[in-house]
This record gives C-alpha cells, sequence and structure tokens, in this order.
C-alpha cells in the first residue's frame, strides 16, 4: 500500500527474538508470533504471558488497544492490549512491536491476539481513531462495539484548530461540555449546531469528519455498552496506563523489554495489595441499609467505594411513580432542585428488573442512585443478583473459568491442543490465587499441586520419548490467523508428550510463584507482629504512667 510507514529494529530484532524465546523455554504458555519477516527486523510481532491470557478470561469484556507510542516522537513502535481488574487497575492483555503499519499488519495483529486468547471477542475495545486500525477492528471484532479514544480526537481537534483555540481561549472549554455535559442525544445536538454557529464553524472539514463520526466517540451514544468506566465522562487522557512513567521518547528496544517486565511486576504488587486490603480491612459504612453491608461483603473496596458513592446519594434522590401499566411501572427520580435532570426507571417487581435512562449500570456494571432509589421506595433491602457484576467482586478469579464458546465450536477444535492445555492451564493458576490468601490454604493447595506433579511425571515416565512437535501459536515466522486448521498437525503421541512436558513446567512455575506469596503473607504477618507488640509496649507504658 503506498505511504504505508515502515520502521525496523535493526540488530534489536535479534535481541526481541532471543528474548521471546527464552521467555517461552520458561514457561510454555508464553505465547508469541512474528509476522512474514526472515531476519525479524521488520516484521511485526506479538507476545503476551500466561498471566496476561488467564487474566483475559476475567476481565476480557472490555479492551483497550493502545498503539500512541507508534509516533515519530518515540524510538520504539509499541502497542498494548489492556484491560481493568477487579479493582479497577489497569491490566494487561498482550503486547507488539508495529514495524509495518499497513491495513494487513492490524488485521494480522488483531487475528493473532484474538488466537492467543482462545477467539474470545471482546464486548468493547477502544483505539485511537485511525483508519487502519477501524478496518481491522470492523473485519476480526465485527461484534464488538469500537470506540475512538476520545482524547485523541481531543488532542487531533486542537492541531487542526489551533488558531481558533489560540484567537478564542473559551472554545476548548465549550467543546469538551459539549461533549461531556450532553445527557441526551438532543441536547448534545442541539449544543453542537450552536456552538459551530457561535464560532463561525460549519463548514470546517475535520468536525464534520467527527461529527460524522460521532456514534463511537461521543460518551451520550456510547452508554449502552460494557466499557468498565465508572461514568461517561471519565476516562484518562491517553490510553497508555498500564505503561504510563516506564516507557518514553528515549526508550530502546532493550530497554523496553526491562521496562516491560518492571510494569508487570509492579502491577501485579499493586492487585496483590489490593487483594490483601478488600479481604483483610472493612470499610465504614454511612447507613444502615442491609443492602450496603452486603455489597461491602461482595466487591473489592474501590468498587463499593463508588457504589457507596450512588447509594448514599439516594437519600437527596428521591423516586416518584409515574406510571403504572401492571407489571412495570416508571419513576421519575431527580436531586432536590434539579427536576431538569430527572431520569426515568422501569422497574418490573415481579423479576426484580430495572432500567434507567442514564444506562450507568450497562455502561460501567455498577447499578446507579436511580435505580437504587426506587429499590428504597419499593423496600427492596438486598441487591438483586443480576445487579452484581461478577467481575467487580472480590470473588472474580473464583471458579474455574470455560469458555462460553467451547460447546459451539466444531468438535476437532473443541478437542484441539490449544484448548485442553487453556482448560489445564486456568485450573493450575487458580490454586495460585486461592493459595496465596492464607497459610493454611497455601499448605492445602501446595499438597494438591505437588500430588498432582507426581502423577504427570509417573505417567511422562511411561510415555516415549517422542520429539517436540512445533506449533504455529508458539514462534514462528509466518504469518498467522486464528483458526486451529492453520495449525501444524499433532501426532496424538507428540501431543501428550509436549502437554506433560508443559505441565510440569507449569507446575514448577505454580510452586515458585506460591513461595513467593508466601513469603511476602508471612512478611505481612511478621510486620502485623510487631506492631501488636509495639502497641502492646505503649499501653503498659500507659497504665504504669496512671498507677504513678
Amino acid at each position: 500500500m503506498s505511504g504505508v510507514r515502515q520502521r525496523t529494529l535493526g540488530g534489536g530484532g535479534q535481541h526481541v527474538l532471543d528474548y521471546l524465546k527464552r521467555m517461552q523455554a520458561e514457561n510454555p504458555a508464553f505465547f508469541y508470533a512474528i509476522q512474514n519477516d526472515s531476519d525479524h527486523s521488520s516484521g511485526n510481532i506479538f507476545w503476551v504471558d500466561s498471566t496476561a491470557r488467564m487474566n483475559y478470561t476475567y476481565f476480557g469484556d472490555a479492551v483497550i488497544f493502545d498503539t500512541s507510542y507508534r509516533t515519530n516522537r518515540y524510538r520504539v513502535p509499541f502497542a498494548s492490549f489492556s484491560g481493568l481488574n477487579h479493582h479497577g487497575q489497569p491490566v494487561l492483555f498482550g503486547c507488539a512491536l508495529i514495524l509495518n503499519e499497513s491495513e494487513s499488519s492490524f488485521l494480522w495483529l488483531l487475528q493473532t491476539w484474538l488466537h492467543a486468547m482462545s477467539g474470545r471477542h471482546p464486548v468493547s475495545i477502544t483505539t485511537d481513531p485511525e483508519r487502519h486500525i477501524q478496518v481491522a477492528v470492523a473485519q476480526v471484532l465485527p461484534e464488538t462495539r469500537h470506540r475512538f479514544c476520545k482524547w485523541a480526537i481531543f488532542r487531533e481537534t486542537q492541531e487542526k484548530l489551533d488558531h481558533l483555540y489560540r484567537s478564542h481561549p473559551t472554545f476548548e472549554t465549550e467543546f469538551k461540555k459539549c461533549i461531556n455535559e450532553s445527557e441526551t442525544v438532543d441536547e448534545f445536538e442541539s449544543c453542537w449546531e450552536s456552538l459551530l454557529q457561535r464560532y463561525y464553524i460549519m463548514d470546517n472539514e475535520w468536525l464534520q469528519s467527527m461529527y460524522n463520526a460521532r456514534q463511537q466517540w461521543v460518551p451520550v451514544y456510547m452508554r449502552d455498552t460494557f466499557f468498565g468506566e465508572f461514568a461517561v465522562n471519565e476516562g484518562s487522557e491517553s490510553l497508555n496506563l498500564f505503561f504510563d512513567g516506564y516507557v518514553n521518547s528515549s526508550t530502546t528496544i532493550q530497554i523496553l523489554l526491562k521496562q516491560y517486565e518492571k510494569a508487570v511486576v509492579s502491577w501485579h504488587e499493586k492487585e496483590l495489595k489490593a487483594d490483601y486490603d478488600t479481604t483483610n480491612t472493612m470499610p465504614v459504612l454511612k447507613t444502615p441499609s442491609p443492602m450496603e453491608k452486603q455489597a461491602a461483603n461482595l466487591y473489592t473496596r474501590r468498587i463499593f467505594k463508588k457504589f457507596q458513592e450512588e447509594l448514599v446519594e439516594t437519600l437527596a434522590n428521591p423516586a416518584t411513580k409515574v406510571d403504572d401499566s401492571g407489571t412495570v411501572a416508571t419513576y421519575r427520580v431527580a436531586k432536590f432542585g434539579e427536576d431538569h435532570k430527572a431520569h426515568a426507571v422501569d422497574f418490573n417487581s415481579f423479576e426484580m428488573k430495572a432500567s434507567c435512562t442514564c444506562q450507568m449500570f450497562e455502561y460501567s456494571g455498577i447499578i446507579c442512585r436511580h435505580v437504587l432509589a426506587v429499590f428504597r421506595a419499593k423496600n427492596v433491602l438486598t441487591l438483586p443478583s443480576q445487579y452484581v457484576l461478577k467481575r467487580w467482586t472480590r470473588n472474580a478469579k473464583s471458579g474455574a473459568v470455560v469458555d462460553e464458546r467451547a460447546s459451539e465450536l466444531p468438535n476437532n477444535s473443541r478437542e484441539s491442543v490449544t484448548v485442553r492445555y487453556n482448560n489445564l492451564r486456568q485450573e493450575a493458576i487458580k490454586y495460585v490465587e486461592e493459595g496465596a490468601k492464607s497459610i493454611h490454604i497455601y499448605n492445602v493447595a501446595m499438597n494438591a499441586l505437588q500430588e498432582a506433579a507426581k502423577k504427570v511425571a509417573s505417567i511422562k515416565n511411561q510415555g516415549s520419548g517422542a520429539t517436540q512437535a512445533s506449533s504455529l501459536a508458539n514462534g514462528g515466522s509466518q504469518e498467522m490467523h486464528s483458526t486451529e486448521e492453520n495449525q501444524t498437525a499433532y501426532q496424538s503421541s507428540d501431543e501428550k508428550e509436549k502437554k506433560i512436558r508443559e505441565l510440569s513446567a507449569e507446575l514448577e512455575n505454580t510452586n515458585q510463584r506460591c513461595e513467593v506469596y508466601r513469603a511476602n503473607l508471612l512478611a505481612v504477618l511478621r510486620d502485623m507482629e510487631e506492631q501488636k507488640l509495639k502497641l502492646s509496649v505503649k499501653v503498659q507504658s500507659a497504665r504504669l504512667s496512671l498507677k504513678e
């Protein structure tokens, strides 16, 4: 394609390949692929580790595809797939080096990423507003809601209308207010037209093109889809939350791989701390509502705080019934003195279902103050199960994760090595997540894993010494697609031998991770004991002082 930018890693290409091979040797669940390239210096590269693949099964409903590091300001054309975990923290779903920015390159990258994620399509994906990416998303993820990054559009608007921004300083504020604060489609349409007329920019081509694409970036049009954000006008001014502070304009390819590892470790530690805080501390309740206590026990700490805000606001947002047509009643909910901002809630008392015009639950997965106000009026004391999104709960990672689409696949796909391997890997990592919660559970999980390791080793010793089969899913300098038919065929004995080796490596890796978690937990417990001892000494000193 003419005008397609081609970049090269030079000698850094071999450095990346060596790193990926080493990572895969250490953990067979590490996945990487390289698009057509002979010397690994100019072909696009994708990789994802086992933890990221596992996290996607829990939190892959809303995905962010960040390609902002591809600009000329950065030395390495780095891209990442990410999302939000149950604490609302960034979580990684894969990385890429995009050296060729053609339409076919983005098609290959999305197909490869989707293949690594077992073909599970996200509910939504947010990207920069670029044509090649838009075409690729439409072809590879046709059922996924595609949203353009609003802040990228704001930045480009400022560049395109630089003269207007300098001559009319108030334009930027009014423009962003029109986008972020419009409550309804009609309100946005009216505000947009008024803005263009007031600043005499009705014929501006850039603004016209952005208006034509409004359903893909203006919040008021996106509220019926889950994006994992707590408000429709929320969002960082960039997509690169996971690597923010780790990658900059001077980052080289050698430094990038080190910074990638640092970011992964750092965010994992933050998640462990958030898990610990959620499990071992109790939030302060602000109402006598049984629903608040229920939510405190269900949600992670950050998500509970957001729910608590909505619940407390029901005190200032009374619900008034305006229509009752049998099974469904309609309520009008508005804050005192703000009747012009009222929302309508339809409530089915038999099915315990409610829908609000603000669509906060659809967008964020957290129930809004308007529905909660109706529940309060109807004396609904606990949250109906359909309004507790598991991905926001403290048990988001509990239980085996099985691909819901597996039963819909043909037998040869469902019984493939990839699917079987993913299921086994998910079961093994479940013990890691649970085993880190207490010393007792750790010991039980460790014993179970050690017993499983013995059984696997026993079967391994009985197997034939078949050579290891190679798979297109791991490595390979050729274009990869998301269909099972394009993988190199396995002989049954080769499959068994390869899977036994992979499981053994996974179990060993799991044991090492358990040891790390155990050490961290013991350190926390020691710190708690020291604090208790210090407090005890202070209490004794105070008592002696009183006696004197």
